[in-house]
């Protein structure tokens, strides 16, 4: 794994249906000083071979990190990029206060590949599922990861990746896709906690499951999965889970199950709310399109990680 530090500066204008999906990329910059491992500490930009290609991925290393620690892996939606969920999620400072590792990769052409979306990494089948675990194996290798404790989340097309690898791998010890649905095979899955985040008046990817408004470039839906309340009911089963329980506050209702051997299955449905990271960064240049700024019914990167601090692998 190679790393470097570089300094950007960069402003974007995306068509309509790249700043629904994905959110507009944007500048930022990456900065540290050479810690004790090769892996510096504040923001970094690393490189991994994976597949006979090149890939690459923003990481965020806090400072006085000790022993063996958390790592989040934190996947951008359409059209995004790792730097641009880095500034939009505010998981940097979370990691701060947490004391763990985050990681934010770059999908190929701004997608991932998970299952039956989206964009050109779904058209050639690229091993996305491999990139993501082969990045996990070599952070390890530059600085202590306990590996019971690594944690996958994903706005979009990347909560359809967290979900797809929380199907078929064994990394990942709880996942929290945001604003995605189950678009692969996921009869081989081991019992994982997950958390759901969604907002019910998301037309991109349906509350209640469908086709959704954004199309490709082919005419069908980019996006035609099962209801969020159908997924969380498969991992219910796959986690051996007991009938859930359900508490509302406000616009945000949670419905929460315990599983087997202490896991955890919840859904947060956030009502009015679009298909957004709620708590995220405003973007003014989403709002210019008529894309409502993210509901501050909910901290999504705080909740997670609180969900994420109750689970082991």
């Amino acid at each position: 794994m190679r790393s470097r530090c570089v300094g950007v500066l960069g402003v974007c204008l995306l068509p309509v249906l790249a700043v629904a999906l994905g959110g507009c990329l944007g500048g930022g910059h990456a900065s540290g000083t050479p810690g004790s491992q090769s892996i510096p500490v504040g923001q970094s930009t690393q490189t991994v071979e994976s597949g006979g290609v090149s890939r690459t991925f923003r990481l965020y290393r806090p400072q006085g990190l000790t022993d063996a620690v958390p790592l989040v892996v934190m996947l951008h939606g359409g059209f995004g990029t790792g730097e641009q969920a880095e500034r939009s999620y505010r998981w940097d400072s979370e990691a701060d206060n947490g004391h763990f590792l985050v990681s934010y990769p770059d999908g190929l052409n701004r997608a991932w590949n998970a299952g039956t979306c989206c964009g050109e990494p779904q058209r050639v089948n690229t091993d996305d599922v491999g990139f993501i675990t082969t990045m996990v194996g070599a952070i390890e290798q530059e600085i202590p990861i306990d590996r019971a404790r690594v944690y996958v989340t994903g706005m979009s097309n990347g909560a359809m990746m967290a979900l797809r690898l929380g199907c078929q791998t064994d990394t990942f010890a709880a996942i929290a896709p945001v604003a995605g649905t189950l678009l692969t095979d996921c009869s081989q899955a081991r019992p994982t906690s997950v958390l759901q985040i969604h907002g019910t008046a998301d037309d991109r990817v349906p509350y209640n499951g469908g086709p959704g408004k954004a199309f490709a470039t082919n005419g069908n839906p980019r996006v035609d999965g099962p209801s969020v309340e159908s997924v969380n009911a498969t991992w219910r089963s796959i986690d051996a889970c007991g009938p859930p329980t359900s508490a509302t506050a406000g616009s945000v209702t949670t419905q929460t199950s315990g599983c087997a051997d202490g896991r955890t299955v919840e859904l947060i449905a956030v009502a009015g709310a679009g298909h957004q990271w709620p708590g995220g960064a405003p973007s003014p240049l989403l709002e210019q399109f008529g894309i409502p700024a993210p509901s501050t019914a909910l901290d999504a990167t705080d909740t997670i990680w609180q969900f994420f601090a109750q689970s082991r692998r």
